[in-house]
C-alpha cells in the first residue's frame, strides 16, 4: 500500500505540475494548489529529540492563496524548549560527540543529493506555503542548493592561520597557529518570504562548522523548514545537531533565544522585533541581524513610466 500510494501521489505531483505549466499565470497557480491540497494537508512530526514532549497543540499552517489546511505541527512548550537546550549544549560540551569536517562534508554533500532528488516537492510545498508561483519558488529551491554546495566549499578552502613568531626573543624558536572550532549552540529564527532558502542561509553554516542548531520557523510557513531538517537527518546529521521549534507562546520563543547557553543568535524578520531580542541576549550571545527594508526606488522624470510601474510592481 505505501508503495502504490507514492506512485500516485508522484504521478498526481507532475501532473499538477504540467497542468499550471500549460495554463501559465495566474490560473495555472490555481490549479496547482487547488489539485496539491489533498496530497499535502497532513500532521508534521516533532523534530526536537525523541524525549521532548508537546503539550501546547498544534500550529496550523493554511495556504494564502486559497486558505486551505496544509499542515499541523506540534507547539513546542517551555519543557520542550528546555529540553531541546539541554540536548543541544550537552552536545557541544561533549568533545566526542563533535563531528570531523570530512563528516560535515559528506553529510551536506548527501543533503544536496536529497534535494536534488526532490525538487519538484520541495518546490510545491513552498509555494503552496508561502504563496509564490512555481517558477519563483523553484528557483528558491535551486539557490537553497547552492547555498549548502557553498558551505562546502568553504570548508575546503578556509582555515586557520599562522601567526608570524621570531620577531624577537620572545617569540625565537616559536610556531603559532590558530584554528577554527564551533562556537556553540546556535539559535536561528526565520522569516516567511522564502521558507527554504532563509532556513539554509541560518542553519546550513551552523552545520557545516559543526554547532548544534535549533531553528525556529515562521509559524505562517514551517512546512520548508521540516523538510530541511527532515532530509539533513536522512542525510547522516545526529537528531541532536539540528532541531526545529514553532512555538504559541512567546514566552517560549523568548527563553529560547535569551538562555545563556546560546552562543550565536541569527535572526531574520522585522527591525522592531530583532532589536528587541537582541536587548534581552544573554551576556556574550553573538548576533547576526537581517531586517526586511522599505526598498524605495527613485524614477528619473525620462523613464518610461509604463514600463517603470510594472517592473516594480
Amino acid at each position: 500500500f505505501f508503495f502504490v500510494s507514492i506512485f500516485f501521489r508522484t504521478k498526481m505531483l507532475h501532473r499538477c505540475i504540467s497542468a499550471s505549466r500549460r495554463m501559465g499565470r495566474p490560473q495555472g497557480i490555481r490549479t496547482l494548489f487547488q489539485c496539491m491540497a489533498p496530497l499535502l494537508a497532513r500532521r508534521l512530526p516533532f523534530l526536537t529529540v525523541p524525549s521532548a514532549q508537546c503539550t501546547d497543540g498544534d500550529v496550523d499552517v493554511y495556504a494564502p492563496y486559497d486558505n486551505k489546511h496544509i499542515a499541523s505541527i506540534p507547539s513546542t512548550d517551555a519543557a520542550g524548549i528546555e529540553t531541546a537546550l539541554t540536548t543541544a549544549y550537552s552536545v557541544f560540551q561533549d568533545r566526542s560527540k563533535w563531528l570531523s569536517t570530512s563528516r560535515r562534508v559528506e553529510i551536506l554533500k548527501k543533503l544536496c543529493t536529497l534535494m536534488e532528488e526532490r525538487v519538484e516537492e520541495l518546490t510545491i510545498e513552498a509555494a503552496q506555503e508561502g504563496g509564490k508561483p512555481y517558477v519563483d519558488s523553484k528557483v528558491e529551491v535551486l539557490r537553497a542548493i547552492d547555498g549548502i554546495n557553498v558551505c562546502i566549499e568553504t570548508l575546503r578552502t578556509q582555515a586557520g592561520t599562522e601567526v608570524p613568531m621570531n620577531l624577537n626573543a620572545s617569540s625565537a624558536g616559536r610556531l603559532a597557529i590558530t584554528r577554527h572550532e564551533p562556537v556553540g549552540v546556535v539559535v536561528a529564527v526565520s522569516a516567511f518570504n522564502h521558507p527554504l532558502n532563509l532556513i539554509v542561509h541560518q542553519a546550513i553554516p551552523a552545520v557545516a562548522t559543526g554547532c548544534p542548531v535549533i531553528v525556529k520557523p515562521a509559524e505562517d510557513t514551517p512546512v520548508s523548514c521540516w523538510n530541511l531538517v527532515k532530509l539533513l537527518r536522512e542525510a547522516g546529521l545526529p537528531a541532536e545537531y539540528c532541531q526545529a521549534v514553532v512555538t504559541k507562546d512567546v514566552v517560549n520563543a523568548e527563553k529560547l533565544v535569551c538562555d545563556p547557553r546560546v552562543a550565536f543568535f541569527t535572526f531574520i524578520g522585522s527591525a522592531k522585533v530583532g532589536w528587541m531580542l537582541r536587548s534581552k541576549l544573554a551576556p556574550g550571545t553573538k548576533v547576526a541581524l537581517e531586517h526586511g527594508g522599505a526598498a524605495p526606488v527613485i524614477v528619473a522624470p525620462d523613464a518610461d513610466i509604463d514600463l517603470a510601474i510594472g517592473s516594480l510592481s
